[in-house]
């Protein structure tokens, strides 16, 4: 797993009864089957009941929320008031609407929506459905998941850090929500015994701490400050092992804890694996506090149910950024890819001022592979960095070959011998012996003292055989080292380094694993009667492994990081929103493991491990985004997105262009220079985050007119917002985002930015850069704008050919105090003037 996290629908995200008009079926379905279904109520109606609970409760001496200073407690009088009250009338509702019939309340929602998930037939959600308390119903659908080196490849230290007061300082009063497998909370990156500097909890924090035999009391601290899990919508199918999958919000998978870890981990945490030091690692913000939401588990995934309650949650206990490691698989059914219920509820996060980020998949590098859709989430790609771990062999033909592997060298050459010319007789039977699984099967004198060669399959990738197993068959026969040659049938497969206590190295490639073997064979010197291997002739010396080298090509789009333009429906149709919104390090990314954790092998017993996948990068971007909300608390959401994104950089170390990886297969061999829908706005640029100049700023009511502006959808918004849509003809492009993406050009569009400067009296002026087929004026070309004060950008964009091709440009804005702005601009289809009329 390369750290994702992806939908996988049960019957597929059927809405049911989303508005008059739009019929359902529930035909394809068994009779007698029941399933979750999670039901939002109209707000009109839960608003009018819990206004009257509150006025009575107020009239009667009703206490206010408590903050608290120092430990993590319960929730205040009035939310548990309030709380309970709704579940209750949830609770009254389902008598009604269901009276006499079976049913099992999962959930009530009663922060961020107002609603329950149920276990009901189809015809007893049919008859929710056409209740007139009833807004919608959705079928519940099943989810699953998608540092040392990365501050100082972000520039922390003498950047970001040393703006804060320094590490010690990072992230101080900020709390960030991680929905996920959990954590372990023994891990030292977790403590908080901060020798610079206490941890007082926010005061603006309300959360808890399970207390349970796998989290006992103590778990939680001034740095982990709140801990539940959420599996109710699991327990229904009767699919959650409480033993295995941990009845509490401790990590027996380890993604949980990485991704923590990442965003948030301690600084200066030893990074000790397989007996090697890797060095110290450090998360973004390394003194902000952590939530953990556990709605994710080894087993079975998670499902959209428990999410969303966790999402409820994590709102309600007053987090300040939610990061998701979830992405569906495939896009949601229904209107637009944005009405969704996870989508819907972060939604109102953002209205509650909650800083959202999503990993945008791992489903690249194909076109609109995005996974990530709704404006109001940060979707975060991932890129190389800096740093990298390889090795290679030396053969004794002078002949030098590259691999992959945490894993010492050898101080000289040693003769090599493949698996299957160290066989014990009683082996020979063995289909897979050359996996080197079993250290019985092999002769110990033949393999003492030598490396041995052993066979790389597909029962790896499948997990059926593993590298941890055959070095420690390796290390039982005495063997100097280990060798793993590419069985041809592997094909393709993109191998993640992996440690190794002995010298050893794995050759990815099935060619280069041929030259070996062919190596090998010829030095063989064999009986000419018995054809029994008399002298094992080849020799090598493998190089490298633990010690880290720097590329200045990095940063580059790795080949899995989802792609845009972004789908707005399941059609061909496109959003007019860029997506993904940039990208950040996310492969080969050291970061915490659990003790327990299940979800790689090789990592096992492991307190760090390394992984890769766009939800590694996610995390790099929640804790830089608590930075940015530590120097400026008043930020909304849509601020903190556009100081990290018209920041982004578009160039490598060398300064060249940025690169994208474009195929699976030998992604070095295939790539070139990465467009906004590979990269976004660029790569994160840390340090200048911290000080953006100018800012887009986008509201709630804002998205709201963007989604109003959707044909079809005043019902559905209605539904799940209570609120009417009115008249609104704005789209995508007309949102104030740091970035205009047009799917459609028709001849000529008018798109405007409101600029807003958070940094001293500034005079800015513009450049730009056309995307082919379009040309483009922006006024003012130059501008002062005062502290505080707003600036109107006017952009024009006039189709100058017929083309269905993406074409990309750039608006520039430079100020003379140092600030530089960059909007990238994105045009799929162009229909020119010239072309209409005739």
């Amino acid at each position: 797993m390369e750290g994702s996290v992806s939908f996988r629908f049960l019957v597929g995200a059927i809405f049911l009864g989303i508005f008059v008009g739009c019929g359902w079926s529930i035909e394809n379905a068994a009779d007698s089957a029941t399933a979750v279904y999670i039901v939002t109520l109209k707000k009109a109606h839960f608003n009018e009941e819990l206004n009257l609970k509150n006025q009575y409760h107020s009239r009667n001496g009703g206490s206010q929320r408590v903050n608290r200073f120092d430990k993590p407690s319960n929730i205040s009088h009035i939310d548990r008031m309030n709380g309970s009250y709704v579940s209750q009338m949830h609770d009254s509702l389902l008598r009604r609407m269901l009276r006499g019939e079976k049913y099992l309340k999962v959930y009530s929602y009663h922060y961020l929506i107002n609603g329950f998930a149920v276990l009901v037939t189809p015809q007893q959600a049919f008859k929710l459905a056409r209740r007139r308390e009833v807004s919608n119903i959705v079928l519940d659908f099943s989810v699953k998941t998608a540092t040392t080196h990365t501050p100082q490849f972000l520039g922390l230290p003498r950047g970001a850090w040393a703006q804060e007061g320094g590490y010690e300082t990072a992230g101080v009063g900020i709390v960030i929500g991680f929905i996920d497998t959990g954590i372990d909370p023994t891990h030292p990156s977790f403590n908080d015994k901060s020798p610079e500097q206490t941890y007082p909890v926010p005061e603006h924090f309300s959360g808890i701490c399970e207390v349970t035999l796998d989290f006992p009391s103590g778990s939680c601290n001034r740095k982990l400050v709140g801990a539940r899990h959420f599996a109710a919508s699991a327990i229904t199918r009767g699919i959650f092992n409480a033993t295995k999958d941990f009845a509490s919000p401790f990590d027996g998978d380890g993604h949980g804890t990485h991704t923590a870890s990442i965003a948030a981990g301690n600084h200066g945490v030893p990074v000790i694996v397989a007996g090697h030091d890797f060095g110290n690692a450090s998360g973004m913000a390394p003194h902000s506090h952590i939530a953990v939401y556990k709605a994710l588990y080894k087993s079975f995934g998670g499902f959209a149910a428990d999410v969303v309650a966790a999402i409820d949650q994590a709102a309600q206990d007053g987090v300040d950024i939610i990061n998701l490691s979830i992405t569906p698989n495939r896009r949601t059914p229904g209107l637009a890819t944005f009405f969704n219920p996870i989508d819907m509820a972060l939604l109102s996060a953002v209205k509650a001022g909650i800083f959202v980020v999503q990993a945008a998949g791992n489903t690249g590098p194909s076109p609109k592979s995005v996974a990530s859709f709704s404006p109001w989430i940060f979707s975060v790609g991932a890129s190389t960095h800096d740093r990298v771990y390889s090795n290679s062999i030396l053969l004794g033909n002078n002949i030098t070959i590259a691999g992959v592997g945490l894993a010492p060298g050898t101080d000289n050459m040693y003769m090599l011998v493949s698996a299957i010319h160290a066989l014990n007789d009683a082996a020979a039977k063995d289909m897979y012996v050359s996996e080197c699984q079993d250290a019985s099967k092999f002769n110990h004198t033949l393999v003492q003292g030598n490396l041995l060669i052993c066979s790389y399959s597909i029962r790896f990738v499948l997990g059926l055989s593993t590298i941890k197993q055959a070095s420690e068959t390796a290390m039982n026969l005495s063997a100097a080292g280990v060798v793993f040659a590419m069985d041809p049938f592997v094909i393709s497969y993109q191998l993640n380094p992996v440690p190794m206590r002995l010298p050893g190295i794995i050759i990815p490639s099935p060619d280069d694993s041929k030259i070996l073997l062919q190596y090998y064979n010829s030095s063989l010197e064999k009986d000419e009667t018995t054809r029994k291997i008399v002298k094992f002739g080849a020799v090598a010396c493998i190089l490298g492994g633990i010690k880290p080298n720097f590329s200045l090509s990095a940063p580059k789009v790795m080949y899995y990081s989802a792609r845009g333009p972004d789908p707005e429906d399941n059609s061909v149709d496109n959003a007019d929103i860029l997506k993904p919104n940039l990208v950040a390090p996310g492969n080969s990314i050291w970061a915490a493991w659990s003790s327990r954790g299940a979800e790689s092998i090789e990592f096992q017993g492991e307190n760090f491990a390394m992984m890769s996948g766009t939800s590694m990068a996610a995390p790099h971007i929640a804790g830089l985004a608590a930075l940015i909300k530590q120097k400026f608390p008043t930020f909304t959401p849509a601020a903190i997105g556009s100081a990290l994104s018209t920041t982004a950089s578009q160039h490598n170390k060398y300064g060249g262009p940025i690169l994208a990886q474009r195929a699976y297969a030998n992604p070095d061999s295939n790539q070139s220079p990465a467009t906004p829908f590979d990269m976004g706005s660029g790569f994160v640029n840390a340090t200048a985050t911290l000080d953006p100049g100018l800012i887009l700023d986008t509201s709630y009511n804002d998205y709201m007119a963007f989604l109003c502006g959707i044909n079809g959808s005043a019902p559905v918004l209605l539904n799940y917002t209570g609120e009417s849509c009115g008249v609104s003809t704005m789209n995508g492009a007309d949102l104030n985002m740091p970035s205009i993406t047009i799917s459609k050009l028709n001849q000529s569009r008018k798109v405007q930015r409101m600029l807003t400067n958070i940094a001293g009296n500034e005079t800015y002026i513009v450049g730009w850069g056309a995307p082919n087929g379009v040309s483009v004026k922006v006024t003012p070309k130059r501008f002062f704008v005062a502290s505080g004060q707003q600036q109107i950008l006017n952009v024009f964009l006039n189709a100058t050919m017929n083309s269905t091709t993406p074409s990309f440009g750039r608006i520039g804005l430079v100020g003379n105090s140092g600030h530089v702005v960059n909007i990238p601009l994105s045009v799929i289809v162009k229909i020119s003037y010239h072309s209409t009329n005739s």
